[in-house]
């Protein structure tokens, strides 16, 4: 059996994901820790804070996914390949000993700051649609990219309210849902957040990837060092290709993805798009049994 760990981003959160981890080895010192870098109280906000805060967010959805990582890793158990979506790409990079968990607290941190202040975007997610009619309209629209290529039936544009709105309105679709997002996040309008997120990188080293791993920018298997920080630097302006990311599962062999941290958003578009392949999901300690 080939197995690959996916990782959730922003939207995955909920309220009292906590709860399900807490008790596992470490859990009450990596909320502290975390907490004191970010002068809240971050178990607080997963017990009911607010948690909808990309601030908040990113590294709450950090330390969950990676407590249950590490208590894999405690188990013995390995994956083939690894990937994340959006945030989720830096709990891979962590999954695969790329850095430890205080660095990845510090670059979440970081990330979660820059992109909370670039606002004056908008996110619209597209559900059934025609790709040939999508990507037209997109090329014709000045201020609006594919943000996420979710799936074959399912992107999410990102840009200007305007263009986004205005395709939003062309396109003819099943659904267009605006997200409540800040910001034009993974497009060319967060260059000032991921100029200053680059030079974050730039202090912080990077090992060779134990475990090969799917980036946003380029899913193709990596373990370089270089390469992986590259790929990283380029994720807040490019695309997250997730419909490439599936894909590249099925042409390597992979068998079951195992969801990891909270919700099953990920394991529903490789459900749809990827019939070979299994899924589960691991989101608390009670899960790891399995």
């Amino acid at each position: 059996m080939a197995i690959a760990w996916v990782f959730p981003g922003q939207g995955s959160q909920k309220a009292g994901m906590a709860e399900g981890v807490i008790d596992l080895p470490g859990a009450r010192e990596r909320f502290e820790r975390a907490s004191a870098l970010l002068d809240r109280d971050l178990l607080a906000i997963c017990a009911g804070g607010d948690l909808n805060d990309t601030r908040n967010t990113q590294p709450a959805l950090f330390v969950v996914e990676s407590l249950l990582v590490d208590e894999l890793h405690r188990q013995g158990r390995r994956a083939q390949l690894v990937a994340g979506h959006s945030l989720g790409e830096l709990v891979a990079l962590y999954a695969a000993g790329v850095f430890d968990a205080e660095t990845g607290l510090k670059l979440m941190r970081r990330r979660s700051e820059l992109m909370a202040a670039a606002g004056g975007g908008a996110m619209t997610a597209v559900m059934g649609f025609d790709r040939d009619e999508l990507e037209q309209l997109v090329a014709a629209t000045e201020g609006v990219v594919i943000a996420n290529d979710n799936s074959a039936a399912q992107v999410v544009l990102s840009g200007t309210p305007e263009a986004v709105a205005s395709i939003s309105a062309a396109l003819r679709c099943k659904r267009a849902i605006p997200l409540a997002v800040s910001g034009a996040f993974h497009s060319p309008f967060m260059a000032a957040a991921a100029a200053a997120f680059a030079a974050a990188l730039e202090t912080v080293p990077f090992a060779d990837a134990r475990i090969p791993v799917l980036s946003n920018a380029d899913p193709r298997p990596e373990t370089s060092a270089t390469l992986l920080k590259e790929r990283l630097r380029q994720q807040m302006t490019m695309g997250v290709r997730w419909r490439e990311t599936m894909e590249r599962l099925q042409s390597e062999g992979i068998t079951t993805a195992v969801e990891i941290g909270p919700g099953n958003v990920l394991s529903g578009l490789i459900k749809r798009s990827c019939p070979g392949i299994g899924t589960a999901q691991i989101a608390a300690a009670g899960d790891l049994g399995q």
